[in-house]
C-alpha cells in the first residue's frame, strides 16, 4: 500500500509537467487498454507489468475511423454478483487510455513503460471516480477546463482535452453507424431504384443516395424528439413536485455516461481478442472502409489552380506533360484527385481527356490497375481507333497487367466492328481459354463479323453453341445469317435458318420469304421459290418489287418466260405494279434472247418511273446490241460502261468483253480487257480464248 501512494506521488510530480500539446492524429483506443487498468490493482503491477496486446496498435489509424462496439458484448463483473452491460462506459475509457498514452509518450520519452503505465494508472483512477461521482460529463462540457486538486492546472486541462475528443469521437461514430442503418432503409432504396431506371447513375446516385439517408435520419430525429417532449410533458403531470425540483436546479440536465461498476471485460461474439490474428482483421476492416468511405479530394487553390485551369484549357494538338509535372509538383496527388482531374477533363474538354489519361496511367501516384486501361482501351475501340489500343495492351503487358475478360471481350468488339476476323477470332478462343462464357453480346459481334466476312457458316456454328447453352439467339442474327446465305445462293444453309428460326417462334415477315424466294432462285430451284412465295401471299403480305424480281430471276434460270408472264398478270390483277427492280430483270431475260424491241419497250416504262437506270441494265444492253451487231447502240451501251467502270465486278467485265468479241467489236473488247486488268481483276482463260479467236478471225464490223 506504500508502495502504491509512493507511485501515486512520483507520478503526481512527473504528470504536472505535462503541458497540452494538441495531437496532429490521436487514433482510437481498443478493448484491452481497459483490461490493462483492470488488471492492475497493486504493486505487482509495478514489477510485472502486463503485456499491451497488439490489437491495441491496429485497430484503427485515424481518429475519423468508425469504431463501432455497437455488437460487443461487454460483460461486466460486480462484486454482487450481478452483471451489467455498459459498452458506452467502456469505449469511453477504452478511447480515453490511448490517448492519453500518446500525449504522455510523447513528453516523456525518457521514460519507461513501467513509468508511463503508472502514470496512466493515477490519471484514469481520477477519471473513473469522477464517472462514479457523475461529474465526467459536466467536466467535459464546460468550454474552460476546471481545476482539480489532484492535478495540475495543465495536466487537467490535458484530461479535459483528451475527454472531449473521446466523446466527439463517439459522437462521430454513431452517426456514421446511424448514417449506414438509413443508406440501407426501404424508402432510400426504392427511391435509388427508380433513380436507376430513370438512368441515373454513378456519382450522382451515390450523392442522392447519401443526401435521401441523411434527410431520413434528420426526419427520424425530428420525430424522436417529438416523442421525448411528448413523455417528458407526461412525467410532468405525473410527478408536480419532481418537475419543480428539476425546475429549481440551476443547470440544465444532459446526458450522464452510466456508472462503471465492477470489473471491464471485452468479448466480441464471445471471442477473445488477445489473438493476434485480430490485428489482420482489422487492418482488412479499416481497407474495406477506405473504399466505401473514399477520401475527398484535396482543397485545390492558388498557384495549383492555374495550372489546372492551364490543363483544362489545353488544345488536340497540345503536349499536357509539362503542366502534368507541375500539377503533380505542386499537389502531391492522390489517386481521389487524379480521378477528380480526369472527371473534369470529360465533361469540359473531352478531346484532350483521352491524353491525359494515357500519361496518368503510367504515374505510380494513381495506383494504375486493370479496369483503368481497359477503360482507355474501351474509349479507343469505340472511335475504332485500333493501332491505340494495340499500343494501349503493349504498355498494359509491359507494366506488368494482363488483360482480363472484360478488356478482351472489349477487343472482341472492336476487331468485329472494323473487320478484321482474324483477330476478333483470337480473341474470342483468348475469353474460352480464360475460363470464361461468351454472353449474347460477344456472340453477336463475333457471328456478324463472319457474316460480314462471307463466311456464314463460321457464324452458323456459333449459332448452334448459343442453342446448346440455352442461349436464344436474337431475330435480329437469325435474319442477318439468312441474309448472307440468300445472296450467296446457298439454299441449303437458307434452309437450316429458315427451320431454326420456325422453331425458334419467330414470327415469318415479307422480308423473310423475300430472302427464301432469292436463295432458292439463285439455286435454280423454281418450284420451291414459287412454293415460298406463294406462302407469302397467303399469310397476308404483298410482295413488293424486289420479291418479285428474284422470283422472275427464278423462272429466267430456266428460261420459263411463259410462266413468269403469267405471274406478273396475275399480280397485276391483284394491284401490283412493276418496279425498276422487275423491268431490270426483264430487261436483262429478253435481251439475251435477242428480243429488242421488246426490251426498248421496257426501257420506255423505266423512264417514265423517272429513275436512274441501273447499271445491269447497261450491262444487258451492251451485251444485246453487241451480238445483235448494232454498232451504234452497242458503243454508245460502252461508253456508258466506261464511265461507270469503277462499279463494274469482274462477271461483269467478263460478260461485255464476251458480248464485244461475239459482235466482233476486237478494239473495244481489248479496251475494255486493259481497264478490268488496270482495276486489279484477273480475265479467265475463256474470255482470253474467246479474245484471241476474236483477233485472228475477226472481219470488218457490220454497218447499221
Amino acid at each position: 500500500m506504500n508502495l502504491k501512494h509512493l507511485i501515486f506521488r512520483k507520478s503526481i510530480n512527473h504528470i504536472s509537467k505535462l503541458s497540452p500539446k494538441p495531437a496532429s492524429t490521436i487514433s482510437a483506443a481498443i478493448s484491452t487498454s481497459l483490461h490493462l487498468i483492470s488488471g492492475v490493482q497493486s504493486s505487482a503491477y509495478i514489477k510485472n507489468p502486463i503485456p499491451i496486446s497488439p490489437f491495441i496498435r491496429c485497430i484503427h489509424l485515424t481518429r475519423e475511423t468508425k469504431l463501432s462496439y455497437a455488437s460487443v458484448e461487454a460483460n461486466v463483473v460486480s462484486s454482487d454478483s450481478e452483471d451489467e452491460d455498459d459498452g458506452t462506459t467502456k469505449e469511453f475509457l477504452s478511447r480515453f487510455v490511448w490517448i492519453m498514452r500518446g500525449k504522455l509518450s510523447e513528453v516523456y520519452t525518457d521514460c519507461d513503460k513501467e513509468t508511463i503505465n503508472g502514470m496512466l494508472l493515477v490519471i484514469v483512477e481520477k477519471v473513473v471516480e469522477e464517472m462514479e461521482k457523475g461529474g465526467i460529463q459536466r467536466m467535459v462540457g464546460l468550454k474552460v477546463a476546471m481545476p482539480s486538486q489532484d492535478f495540475s492546472e495543465d495536466l487537467w486541462k490535458t484530461v479535459w482535452e483528451a475527454s472531449n475528443m473521446v466523446l466527439e469521437d463517439m459522437g462521430k461514430a454513431r452517426k456514421k453507424e446511424r448514417m449506414k442503418q438509413f443508406l440501407q432503409a426501404e424508402e432510400v432504396k426504392e427511391m435509388c431504384r427508380f433513380a436507376g431506371e430513370v438512368g441515373i447513375r454513378g456519382d450522382l446516385l451515390r450523392e442522392l443516395r447519401f443526401k435521401w439517408a441523411k434527410e431520413k435520419m434528420e426526419e427520424n430525429d425530428f420525430y424522436e424528439s417529438l416523442q421525448r417532449f411528448r413523455s417528458g410533458k407526461q412525467e410532468k403531470g405525473q410527478n408536480v413536485l419532481k418537475e419543480q425540483a428539476v425546475a429549481a436546479e440551476d443547470t440544465p440536465a444532459v446526458a450522464s455516461l452510466p456508472k462503471r461498476k465492477g470489473k471491464i471485460k471485452y468479448k466480441i461474439y464471445g471471442l477473445d481478442l488477445s489473438d493476434p490474428k485480430w490485428a489482420e482483421v482489422a487492418d482488412k476492416i479499416h481497407e474495406k472502409e477506405e473504399m466505401l468511405w473514399p477520401l475527398e479530394p484535396k482543397p485545390i487553390s492558388g498557384k495549383c489552380k492555374l495550372v489546372m485551369d492551364k490543363i483544362l484549357s489545353l488544345k488536340k494538338e497540345d503536349d499536357p506533360s509539362q503542366l502534368l509535372a507541375e500539377w503533380i509538383q505542386l499537389l502531391q496527388p492522390t489517386r481521389v484527385d487524379w480521378i477528380t482531374l480526369l472527371d473534369k477533363l470529360e465533361q469540359q474538354n473531352p478531346s484532350i481527356h483521352l491524353k491525359v489519361m494515357e500519361l496518368v496511367l503510367g504515374e505510380e501516384s494513381f495506383q494504375t490497375n486493370v479496369r483503368d486501361y481497359t477503360k482507355l482501351i474501351d474509349a479507343y475501340a469505340k472511335e475504332d481507333r485500333v493501332e491505340d489500343v494495340e499500343r494501349i495492351l503493349r504498355k498494359m503487358v509491359e507494366n506488368g497487367i494482363m488483360p482480363d475478360s472484360l478488356t478482351i471481350t472489349v477487343l472482341v468488339h472492336m476487331y468485329s466492328k472494323v473487320g478484321n476476323v482474324a483477330r476478333a477470332n483470337d480473341a474470342f478462343e483468348s475469353l474460352r481459354n480464360y475460363g470464361f462464357q461468351p454472353d449474347t453480346k460477344v456472340y453477336n459481334s463475333m457471328m456478324m463479323a463472319y457474316i460480314n466476312a462471307g463466311e456464314p457458316r463460321q457464324g452458323e456454328q456459333l449459332l448452334r453453341e448459343m442453342e446448346t447453352r440455352d442461349i436464344k439467339p436474337s431475330e435480329e442474327i437469325y435474319m442477318a445469317l439468312l441474309r448472307s446465305y440468300s445472296r450467296r445462293g446457298d439454299a441449303v444453309g437458307a434452309g437450316r435458318i429458315a427451320n431454326s428460326m420456325q422453331f425458334a417462334g419467330f414470327q415469318h415477315n415479307l422480308e423473310y420469304f423475300a430472302l427464301l424466294v432469292e436463295a432458292y432462285g439463285q439455286a435454280g430451284d423454281y418450284d420451291q421459290a414459287r412454293s415460298n412465295f406463294d406462302n407469302m401471299i397467303k399469310l397476308g403480305h404483298k410482295p413488293d418489287d424486289k420479291c418479285t424480281a428474284n422470283m422472275i430471276a427464278a423462272y429466267e434460270k430456266k428460261n420459263l418466260l411463259d410462266k413468269a408472264l403469267n405471274l406478273l398478270m396475275e399480280l397485276e390483277k391483284d394491284g401490283f405494279e412493276p418496279g425498276i427492280e422487275t423491268y431490270t430483270v426483264l430487261v436483262d431475260w429478253l435481251g439475251r434472247l435477242q428480243l429488242v424491241d421488246e426490251t426498248e419497250k421496257l426501257l420506255d416504262k423505266i423512264a417514265q418511273l423517272g429513275e436512274v437506270p441501273p447499271l445491269k441494265v447497261h450491262v444487258s444492253l451492251c451485251d444485246m446490241y453487241s451480238r445483235a451487231k448494232s454498232e451504234k447502240k452497242a458503243l454508245q451501251a460502252v461508253g456508258v460502261l466506261e464511265a461507270r467502270k469503277d462499279e463494274l465486278g469482274p462477271c461483269e467485265f467478263e460478260r461485255i468483253i464476251t458480248a464485244l468479241c461475239a459482235g466482233g467489236f476486237v478494239q473495244d473488247a481489248q479496251r475494255i480487257l486493259q481497264l478490268m486488268e488496270a482495276k486489279g481483276f484477273a480475265a479467265s482463260e475463256q474470255v482470253k480464248f474467246s479474245l484471241s479467236a476474236s483477233q485472228v478471225f475477226s472481219q470488218k464490223r457490220p454497218k447499221t
